[in-house]
């Protein structure tokens, strides 16, 4: 039985790139804040694997680290922070409405928020910040005033994922779980859910549970 007096609320974990945000905003967070010339310099270091992940032969979790190590290792910390954050501004604008709206209709009903992704926290905190959620996803490494290229945890997708939600939530806590993802990554956190949406998969968003109609009375 659960203890007398303790407050069960709901849990909804949102994907980032391809399910809340309708474009690959690692990939974009690069073109926003780094120069062509350097792109194509440390781009063609790692052309070979670049085409191995295209061509399905090298996984987009390593992919990812390698790309950011080649792109960020040794940058300034400040500048890249001040970037990191025009970036979040102007990704607001590139979030898919219904979903965005789905993710307000959870909060306005007091149910706890995350952000769950692969995705770095360089640009992701300010999004969270800006739409006042929590946040789980890939930690970069920043030592002295520079970024170091490195992860500070593992790439957070497929099992990571899950391992990362049940470290931060405990899941008996919540009435009921709701996870929205996009692709094989999300799978993982999918299974967790008592309710589950996946883009281009599922045709209808979860129906929410109506807020307390006592709430809102008029008291004549």
């Amino acid at each position: 039985m659960h203890e007398q007096n303790q407050t069960f609320k709901n849990l909804a974990l949102f994907d980032f790139d391809g399910t809340l945000c309708t474009k690959d905003s690692f990939t974009g967070f690069i073109f926003y804040s780094l120069s062509k010339r350097h792109i194509v310099r440390q781009g063609l270091k790692i052309l070979p694997w670049i085409q191995g992940y295209y061509l399905n032969l090298y996984p987009a979790h390593a992919m990812r680290i390698k790309l950011y190590h080649a792109m960020f290792s040794n940058s300034d910390a400040t500048q890249v922070q001040q970037m990191a954050e025009e970036y979040a501004q102007k990704l607001i604008s590139s979030l898919d409405p219904h979903l965005l709206k789905q993710l307000q209709m959870h909060q306005d009903l007091g149910h706890d928020v995350a952000l769950v992704s692969a995705s770095v926290d360089l640009y992701l905190k300010p999004i969270c910040n800006l739409l006042g959620i929590e946040l789980i996803c890939s930690e970069v490494e920043i030592k002295d005033q520079k970024i170091t290229g490195q992860y500070q945890t593992a790439d957070c997708s497929g099992e990571q994922k899950k391992i990362r939600i049940l470290e931060k939530y405990n899941l008996h806590h919540y009435n009921s779980i709701y996870a929205y993802g996009n692709s094989v990554e999300d799978l993982q956190m999918l299974d967790l859910a008592d309710y589950r949406y996946m883009v281009g998969t599922d045709q209808y968003l979860p129906r929410l549970p109506a807020q307390h109609k006592s709430q809102f009375a008029d008291s004549d």
